[in-house]
């Protein structure tokens, strides 16, 4: 699967794209929005992370132009503006969505998966067990119709644990995942992370049990004899 990554901070460019190859993309990264507007029209891309505030040509225009023109990968507009009405006009000129800057690795890389989700046609957008259910295209995790707050780490460790529930989710995997160019999260981290979510799910009869030397795995709670 083939991503375009425009992006014209190099920092933060080079670490979303390391991001995406490890989830198996292969990343083609630009920091222009000239060299962008030709590329989207001259090859053929399954997604595109378009940064808004780009030099010579600004990702709104290149995102307009992409679409008259009838390109219609999906696309995920990267801003620093959050106001309301910023929102609307890149959602009216063609973006499938929107992240505001400054944002979580995790959450870019589930808005991409999701992205990626429509455009097969797989339309099931939440994950459930129990009474859990993982609302993966609004990134929102509910008990009973109930909202569980959760960071966007804790909810991208949540929905690793949910797609394999009763299944191993290795240590190393979860490391890979919640990694970012920070390179800031270890396997003493993930049991950090684990730690939090059994304090939040065990009131929940939603347990995660460590297999030792493998991983994790996340079950119904048995009750009580």
């Amino acid at each position: 699967m083939r991503i375009l990554l425009v992006e014209d901070d190099p920092a933060l460019s080079l670490g979303v794209a390391r991001s995406l190859e490890r989830e198996g993309w292969q990343v083609d990264v630009l920091a222009d929005g000239e060299q962008a507007l030709s590329e989207g029209l001259l090859n053929r891309f399954d997604l595109c992370i378009l940064d808004w505030g780009l030099p010579r040509r600004d990702g709104l225009d290149v995102l307009r132009q992409w679409r008259t023109k009838g390109v219609r990968m999906p696309v995920l507009l990267l801003t620093a503006r959050d106001e309301l009405g910023d929102r609307v006009r890149g959602l009216d000129a063609g973006a499938d969505d929107y992240l505001v800057k400054p944002f979580d690795v995790p959450e870019l890389l589930a808005r991409v998966r999701a992205l990626k989700r429509r455009a097969e046609g797989r339309l099931e957008e939440v994950i459930r067990f129990g009474g859990l259910a993982l609302d993966l295209a609004h990134r929102e995790l509910t008990f009973n119709g109930e909202r569980v707050p959760l960071s966007p780490r804790e909810l991208a460790l949540t929905e690793m644990l949910m797609h394999k529930a009763g299944r191993v989710v290795t240590k190393e995997s979860i490391v890979v995942r919640l990694s970012t160019w920070e390179a800031d999260f270890s396997e003493n981290s993930v049991e950090v992370y684990v730690h939090r979510l059994r304090k939040r799910f065990s009131p929940l009869g939603v347990m995660i049990r460590t297999v030792r030397g493998f991983g994790y795995l996340m079950e119904i709670e048995a009750p009580a004899a």
